[in-house]
Formats: C-alpha cells, structure tokens, sequence
C-alpha cells in the first residue's frame, strides 16, 4: 500500500485539471451571460433610440428633413409645441415672453388665453357666467358620467353621446390623433411646418421611456365626474320648439372635480356638454388636460334655426366629409343641416323606388348616397344636436335623372333637360324642370318624401325647394296657362304628396326658396315659410313679413360663403363677390339693420350659411366653412350687441374666434388661418 502523502501526490494533477477545467467551464458561461446581457441591452437601447429617433436628431438634420415634406409624418398633431415662449396676462392680454434655455415651468399659450379676460368660449354664452381662476390638471381616463334621467331612450342616447365627448378629448389629449372610426386621419397642416422636434429636445431620458411604454402621468384630479340630469322632456324628436337651455356648474372636492350639466331636454344637455368641451384644453407643458377648479355657465340660443347648408350636387362629398362638417357644428351650436341633396347637375341619391334617378343622374357609382347613408349621418348628427334637413329641389334644377320617364311608360317627367341655349332656359348648364302636369312626377316626389322621413326621422320642417323656376320652359309647352298659377300649384300638390309620405300629417313648417314667386302670396303662410337668399336690402324681406311668412334669412351679400372666387365660365354671370370674411359674416345683423318691430322679429325664425359647390369640392370644404360658420352660430346664438362700426369686431372677438378656429384644427377640421400665426401669439397687437 502507497502511503497517503504519495497517493496525495498521484491524484493532485488531476485534481488541479479539473479545477482549471470547472473554472473555465465557469469562467465561459459567465462571459457568455454577461455577453448575452450586453446584447440584450443593446437591442433594447437601439430599440428604443429607434422609435425615438427624432430625440437625437441633430438640428441640422431636423431642419432639412422639414424642407422636405415628404418626410412629414402625415399623422402628426398640426399644432406645433412652442417650447421657445412662455406668455403672461397683463390687461386681460397674453403677452408673449421668450422662454429660450430658461428654466422653470413655461405657461403655454393655450393655459395664459384660457385664465386671462373674459370665457374664451364659441358662441358666447347669453346670460351669467362664472370662471374660477384656479385650474386643475387630469387625464381623459379620469372622466366618468353619471346620467340622472327617468327617459329611457335620453339616456341610452347621452351615453352615446358621452363616448363621442370622450373620443374628442383622447384628440384633444393627443392619444388617439390620427385614429379610427367616423373621424378621418388628418394630414399635416401648413401651420405643422415649425420644427416639431424642439418638443423633444428638452423632454428629460425618463420622458422618452415612459412614452415608449405608453406610462400614464397623473394630473391633480383622480377624477372628473359628469352629471347630465334631463328631468323635464324625454323627447329625440327635433323641433323648433326645442327648449335648448342648459346649466353648467362645477365644484372641486379634494381631488375630485364635480361638474353638473342641467338642462329641460336632451338638445339642452348637448350644447351643454359642447360648452364643457370648450372649458377644457390641452396644455403642452405637461401634456394633460385642463379645466378650471370652478365654474357657472347659464346659456340659451337667441334664435331657433341655426342653419349650414351643404349643396351635395354640383360636387359630390363623402358621408365623412359631411360627418366632419356635422361634428364642427355641433362644438359651434348650430342646429341644422340643410342638405341640397339634389339639383340639375346631377342626382346622387339612390331611391329605394325609383333607382332610375341615380342611374341616370348621378356622376359615377361610387359618387352615390344610399339609404344606410343618409340614415348614418342623421343618426351621427343627433349625436351632436344636429338636424338633417334633405332638400329635393323642385320643380326646377332638375336634370338628367329625370330623363328616363317615357323608357318606364311614365310619360315626360322633366321638360327642357339639356336644352340650348341653356341660357335662356335656366340659371346654368344643364337645364331642366319637372313636368308640373304629369301625376307620376307627383307620385315620385311622395315617394323620395317618404324615404328621406324614414332616414331622417320626425320633423316639424320639411324642405321642398321650389326656387328659380324658369316660366320661358313651361311657356313651351303651356302657353296658355297663367304660368305663376302654375307654380303655385305645383308647390300646393308637392305639399299634398309631403304630408301624405308624413303619415298624414304635414310639418309646422315647409320651407321654399325666395324667387318673385313668392310673392305672389298663394302659399298659405301659416304653413309655409321662406328661405330668404336674396340681398339684404331687396324689398322682398320686407314684402314676405307684411304678408306674414316666416322666414329664414340667407342673404347672398352676406352668408354665401362660395362667393368671391371668381367666375367659373367664361361668359355670363357665374359668380357672386366679393369674398365674404367672417367678420361680413359676423357683423350681419338683418333684423336690426330692417328695424323690425317685436312681432315681426318673431317671425325670423333664424338665419343660414350657404354652400353651393360650383368651385368647392371634398378639396375645400373645410377652410371654406370654417371658421365663417361659426361667426354665424354665434350671431344666431348670442346675437351680441353692435355699437362699434359697421365693420369693426371687437378685440375679443378675434381673441376667442381665433381660439375657437384652432379648437376646430385640434379636431381635424383644416379651418382656414384668420391672420398671420405672430398675431395669434400676440392678441390684439395686429387689430
């Protein structure tokens, strides 16, 4: 046997190999992890610099990337952050200070316009309000309703209405910019062309990981609680009668924010939550929602028919065109949508009964409206306190899809379609006028009635059009008639065949067109009313109310917002002008201007923009609505005094329209710019 201390000594060797060997073993698993962490941090960290790459751009490169839009991020917010100023409230005015490389918490422009001077909402409110200087700061997360009603179907629809108001605010929020549903992804505007990355440059590292990982910043409210208590009227229904009031209050409990809408109806309720919409913003500094710590808002219209008429025949316009159009007049407060749904150019529209109309009418197949269509954006309208009014103008402006009559053995529906030279036969091409003698003209008007009641729901008015009949086309086949006789019974019998497709009631109020027509005073005037859209100082306002007709004012020197762009032909008057500013908007007060007494003031049931699209197609619509749209909702809804000059607007006007018009770009809406971007950032330096 081999004595310990030798056996010791032959097995050592070995011993010491495999010690070397587990220490290598060891030694490579530890390399290979600390390798693999090293990797995986890496990864992360060019992930990360990856998707927020435009951190750590250099100026430079920024700079030429913005000269080249190609490189534009189409669904970036087209309000520019302006990290560079901080403003300041000195007399009721932001003052605009430079904020560059300084420290300490800047006071975005949006924050300074909203606690300094007067309520920056639109339209003003008419009676008290009351805005606490304090302000709190939350997120959409944190707003919550409660619905204190015993209607039913109230409810059911606030609750709808409620998940819109919050899809506003994700918007307003910057969380759900470019996002889905009836809201289209809105490319970047002119005003986007301010380097955007110096919203990024001083966000500190624990901003841009937290942005990766979608981590959410507290305000100073743990909640917002909405209450809309309806107590009064369960009625969905649209009317004239409508009691559209509304209270707005809300109270600070810790960090709870109380606010209270109450109103006699649904309408009332929905402007109410309009006006909450305007009472809150989005300041930049620390990316959060904002609203005042308390507040009083009593409010109600001055008018009754807050009208925007949209002509969907001379060029055709997308349900989302119209949709985004709807949700502007809804924050504005307008209350009805006047849809010239039809005319000579073309018919869009594909009845249920008669698809020859859109067959032969309509430009393409895809520039059609179907029933689901219509019904859609009534149904989206109500959402914003809106109306549908359709419009089937008759008997004329209508052309080539009524061209199909004797094909079905229905005898000539239309007379004069696409007659030379069109100029003696109609105001522009292509001619045409409904058979006045023809039952089956009749027949089809009742049907198209029908339908479009069906789509849009109950109303106490109904729109048949009725302008601009040309009598040389009649006079072609009737010489022998009293041709005005004729029209008159043609309305009568178009008022026959409407109150029959309304279950045989007929509306409070159907609405013509103004033309010498009307005059005539064969339309009883306790059913019909006028759209008035002559000029202002034409003796027909004066006439229609001596004769005692209500009516709707939409004078072409003022509220044509297609006017002032030129002639479309080259011959021929085709064009009205000059261009109609929101201020001529704004400053046109008619029943002042005519000194109405009180009774006859009653009868202006209020007023509407127009839209013909003989120069605006899905292009335009937008700036060359808004924001001239909403300079009548509030001539309509506050109707404020006028002592200045005929056409001198307050300062604060431009302050709060100008707010307002940036409110509606927030939304989507490419509302046309006011004045230069330097006079935004300095109220009433440039007025």
């Amino acid at each position: 046997m081999l004595p310990l201390r030798r056996l010791w000594s032959l097995q050592f060797p070995c011993v010491c190999q495999s010690l070397r060997y587990l220490y290598k073993m060891s030694l490579a698993v530890s390399l290979r992890r600390a390798l693999l962490a090293l990797l995986s941090g890496a990864i992360f960290i060019l992930t990360v610099l990856y998707w927020n790459q435009g951190t750590i751009k250099t100026q430079a490169y920024n700079e030429a990337l913005e000269r080249h839009p190609s490189h534009r991020d189409a669904s970036a917010f087209p309000i520019p952050v302006e990290k560079s100023w901080t403003y300041k409230c000195e007399n009721d005015r932001c003052m605009r200070v430079g904020h560059h490389g300084k420290s300490g918490k800047r006071v975005s422009f949006i924050s300074c316009s909203m606690t300094c001077g007067d309520i920056n909402i639109w339209p003003h409110p008419t009676h008290k309000h009351v805005l606490s200087p304090h302000t709190h700061s939350f997120s959409v997360d944190d707003v919550q309703l409660q619905v204190d009603t015993t209607h039913r179907e109230v409810r059911k629809q606030l609750q709808t209405v409620f998940d819109w108001f919050l899809k506003d605010l994700r918007q307003i929020q910057r969380l759900d910019y470019a996002g889905s549903g009836s809201e289209p992804a809105v490319s970047e505007s002119s005003s986007s062309k301010s380097r955007r990355h110096t919203q990024q440059d001083s966000e500190p590292a624990a901003t841009l990981f937290g942005a990766t990982f979608g981590a959410k910043q507290a305000g100073d409210l743990s909640s917002v609680q909405v209450k809309i208590a309806v107590h009064k009227s369960g009625d969905l229904n649209f009317s004239l009668d409508n009691d559209e009031s509304y209270y707005l209050t809300s109270n600070t409990d810790g960090h709870r924010l109380l606010v209270e809408i109450t109103a006699n109806s649904y309408f009332g309720a929905r402007h109410g939550l309009s006006t909450l919409q305007q009472l809150i913003w989005f300041d930049d500094e620390d990316r959060l929602l904002h609203t005042y710590a308390s507040s009083k808002v009593k409010d109600a219209p001055k008018f009754r028919y807050r009208g925007l008429m949209l002509d969907t025949s001379r060029h055709f316009f997308s349900v989302e065109a119209i949709k985004r159009t709807i949700m502007a007049m809804g924050l504005a407060k307008l209350n009805r949508f006047h849809w010239h749904l039809t005319d000579a150019q073309s018919f869009p529209y594909i009845s249920r009964y008669y698809p020859e109309l859109a067959e032969h009418g309509a430009y393409s197949e895809s520039e059609t409206y179907t029933e689901q269509d219509v019904r859609e954006v009534a149904e989206f309208a109500k959402i914003y306190g809106v109306q549908v009014i359709p419009e089937i103008d008759a008997p004329a402006h209508a052309g080539n899809g009524w061209d199909w009559g004797p094909k079905r053995g229905m005898g000539e529906l239309a007379m004069c379609i696409n007659q030379q030279p069109w100029s003696f036969y109609c105001g522009e091409p292509p001619c045409g006028q409904l058979n006045p003698k023809n039952n089956h003209t009749y027949l089809i008007l009742q049907r198209l009635y029908e339908e479009l009641l069906q789509q849009t729901g109950p109303t106490d008015l109904f729109h048949l059009g009725g302008d601009e009949v040309n009598l040389d086309c009649w006079a072609q086949y009737f010489n022998d008639t009293d041709l005005r006789g004729m029209w008159c019974d043609f309305m009568l019998q178009a008022m026959a065949r409407l109150k029959v497709a309304n279950n045989g009631v007929a509306p409070k109020h159907v609405a013509v067109w103004s033309s010498a027509l009307t005059n005539t005073k064969c339309l009883p005037n306790s059913q019909f009313a006028v759209q008035v859209w002559g000029g202002s100082t034409w003796q027909e306002n004066y006439d229609l109310l001596d004769n005692g007709y209500n009516v709707i004012f939409s004078h072409v020197d003022a509220w044509y917002l297609d006017c002032g762009f030129g002639s479309w032909r080259a011959t021929g008057e085709a064009a009205c002008a000059p261009y109609r500013t929101w201020q001529n908007v704004y400053k046109h007060r008619p029943w002042e201007r005519m000194r109405l007494d009180k009774r006859r003031k009653k009868q202006v049931l209020g007023g509407e923009v127009c839209m013909w699209t003989e120069q605006v197609d899905e292009n335009q619509l937008d700036n060359r609505l808004w924001p001239r749209s909403a300079a009548l909702a509030e001539r309509l809804w506050t109707d404020p005094s006028d002592d200045h000059d005929m056409d001198v607007v307050p300062p604060e006007v431009f302050r709060r329209i100008s707010l307002f018009r940036n409110r509606l770009v927030e939304l989507g809406i490419r509302a046309e710019a006011l004045f230069p971007k330097y006079c935004a950032q300095n109220p009433g330096e440039c007025i």
